[in-house]
């Protein structure tokens, strides 16, 4: 378990299970720590400090701030808690309308919280049964002994079942097969019953038979033929048992050795009497099996036909409540947001967010009037220090990327490159190339444009120096520079302003500013500014964030014409040449429409804003070439 989240009373797990002492209350443990908690489309996800006590749930701001009393309550007697099927950090719990979206650190915590809050129900309930009346234990009776209502029953038969007992069982079966008790499974241990009985009694019979074929080997049988002349003269039986008539019209004398009883003392009448009661016995017991599994089927088939009843009408139950969930306060909830359970479809996810680009807007241009009139009482002087990239770790990352751009990012548009004029508004034109993978937009981006009065060197100044970075970028939340590797090399974090029902995004990127000298003294110096994703041990991922990745570079060249006689050159003589490219995995679940939809809407305002910004700011300064 974390700092953040432990427990309240002694510190260990046992202090939730009630301890009874003489005289003193059941009492169960405090358990609190930090979850995340939904609060609204604008702030979304946000910590607070969650108290379980007493089967109460409650939530503060902070822990330094429980104090001042909780900022809401749920009592979990009625509470439905409900872990999410796809976010393994997130639970939901419910009271009537009021729900609660929470987030834990991390899966264990989950349950750590879930485990809790049933422990703490489970012992509320037992203090109920304990204070309520006291429940009774019931005993099952036995089942009924029929006659072959058990294997004990029907074993003590043995192999001399009568015809009469046999009979005498049939009927107690028939009279019991459905009653209460007497079940499928019950019919077929009587069935193995009778397996076993009727082995033995054909083992019985075979040694009847064995003993017989016994005899004949040893001719204790003799026969005598007669010629037949007149089947009328021999008599069919005799009264001695001497000699019986067979078929053939011969007679066939048996000594009396051969008498049944004599062999083995085995009642062959008596045997083939219960032979055929314990098959009409099994013949019977198949009977009441098949009744039961027609009853069964039929059962389950009523059973099949309710349910599907009831799944249409709690898919047209759901539909309707989806459509009054619409309607309510929390719609726009988490579940609403961008993600792979996310309920709004690609239209309404689209107008969402162009919406809430258009209050963002809205507020800027309230705020923008107020930045132009505070100036910077001491300004960041524009030093020349961007020639070589410095000697740390990324060096030969920053200057593999800078020669990537120079020689990639600087061709033209056309031929096969495939790029796509998006926009074109005067001298800017935008182009894209239409990119997937996983189904992520990964669509890179160009941009050119034209800007007087004002050098590549100025331009690349402002995009890079932090310092000014809030003046211009509308989209950041809050930035900060994680480490300055050297005078023109710094790696920065920023988190930008969640756009709902997108999540919200964060970037650590290395940014790097740099002066490209013209291989001829007629060719421009290049200015460039290359940002690119790195990782960092001091800027991990948050849950709250989706991070990006980036790779842009704002290139620029410098065109100076001629002033007429004598003048000095002025900001009216130079023109810069701008080239930027973006290579942006956004990352997340945001549907492909959208993205390109609010890229397309949102680089050429963006171009336009800091460039104007870069004039605003050099217009009364000397020029820097």
């Amino acid at each position: 378990m974390s700092d953040n989240q432990s427990w309240n009373s002694s510190g260990s797990e046992e202090d939730l299970e009630p301890r009874e002492e003489p005289g003193h209350p059941v009492g169960i443990g405090e358990f609190s720590g930090v979850l995340s908690k939904w609060t609204n489309y604008i702030h979304g996800w946000q910590d607070r400090w969650v108290v379980l006590k007493n089967n109460t749930l409650s939530y503060y701001k902070s822990q330094d701030e429980t104090e001042y009393g909780c900022r809401g309550s749920l009592c979990l007697s009625k509470a439905v808690i409900t872990p999410h099927e796809f976010d393994e950090c997130r639970l939901d719990i419910s009271v009537n309308d009021s729900v609660w979206y929470l987030r834990a650190q991390d899966p264990e915590h989950r349950h750590q919280w879930i485990d809790s809050i049933e422990l703490h129900r489970s012992i509320r309930e037992g203090r109920r049964e304990r204070a309520g009346v006291q429940g009774t234990i019931i005993i099952p009776p036995p089942l009924a002994d029929s006659g072959y209502g058990s294997e004990s029953s029907l074993r003590r038969h043995g192999s001399m079942l009568s015809l009469t007992s046999a009979t005498s069982g049939y009927s107690a079966t028939s009279t019991s097969s459905f009653k209460k008790g007497h079940s499928l499974r019950e019919k077929l241990a009587e069935m193995e019953t009778f397996r076993d009985i009727l082995c033995r009694q054909v083992d019985t019979l075979q040694k009847y038979f064995d003993s017989c074929s016994d005899a004949v080997s040893k001719d204790e049988l003799q026969r005598d033929k007669i010629v037949e002349d007149d089947e009328d003269d021999f008599p069919n039986t005799r009264t001695d048992g001497e000699f019986l008539h067979n078929n053939n019209g011969s007679k066939e004398k048996l000594f009396q050795s051969l008498s049944p009883k004599g062999i083995n003392g085995i009642d062959f009448k008596g045997e083939a009497i219960t032979f055929k009661a314990t098959t009409a016995g099994i013949l019977a017991t198949l009977s009441h099996c098949i009744d039961l599994m027609v009853k069964r089927e039929d059962s389950w088939q009523k059973r099949l036909d309710k349910e599907m009843e009831k799944r249409r009408r709690i898919e047209e139950s759901y539909k309707s409540a989806l459509n009054e969930l619409k309607k309510k306060s929390h719609f726009g909830g988490p579940d609403y947001e961008e993600g792979p359970n996310s309920l709004i479809n690609e239209d309404e996810f689209f107008d969402a967010v162009e919406a809430a680009l258009d209050r963002q807007d809205k507020i800027e241009e309230q705020s923008q009037t107020e930045k132009t009139r505070i100036q910077r009482s001491s300004p960041v002087p524009l030093a020349d220090v961007y020639s070589s990239t410095g000697s740390h770790r990324f060096s030969d990352k920053v200057e593999e990327m800078v020669q990537n751009h120079m020689t990639y990012s600087l061709q033209d548009v056309g031929g096969d490159a495939n790029w796509q004029l998006v926009v074109e508004e005067g001298e800017m034109k935008v182009y894209r190339r239409e990119v997937e993978e996983n189904g992520i937009v990964l669509d890179p981006l160009k941009a050119t444009h034209s800007v007087k009065g004002v050098t590549g060197h100025e331009v690349c100044h402002y995009f890079w120096d932090t310092a000014y970075r809030n003046d211009w970028e509308t989209t950041i939340e809050n930035f900060n520079v994680v480490e300055t590797l050297s005078e023109n090399a710094v790696i920065v974090y920023q988190t930008h302003k969640r756009v709902w029902p997108a999540s919200q995004r964060d970037v650590l990127y290395l940014s790097a500013m740099r002066k490209i000298l013209a291989n001829n003294e007629n060719d421009p110096d290049t200015w460039l500014v290359c940002n690119f994703s790195v990782d960092h041990d001091d800027a991990q991922q948050t849950n709250r964030c989706v991070r990006a990745k980036i790779n842009i570079a704002m290139i620029c060249q410098t065109l100076v014409s001629p002033p007429e006689g004598d003048k000095e050159i002025s900001r009216d003589n130079i023109l810069c040449k701008i080239t930027y490219v973006a290579n942006v995995n956004p990352g997340g679940w945001a549907p492909a429409s959208v993205l390109r939809a609010v890229a397309k809407r949102e680089y050429p305002k963006f171009l336009k804003r800091f460039t104007s910004y870069v004039q605003e700011k050099t217009a009364s300064k000397p020029i820097l070439f």
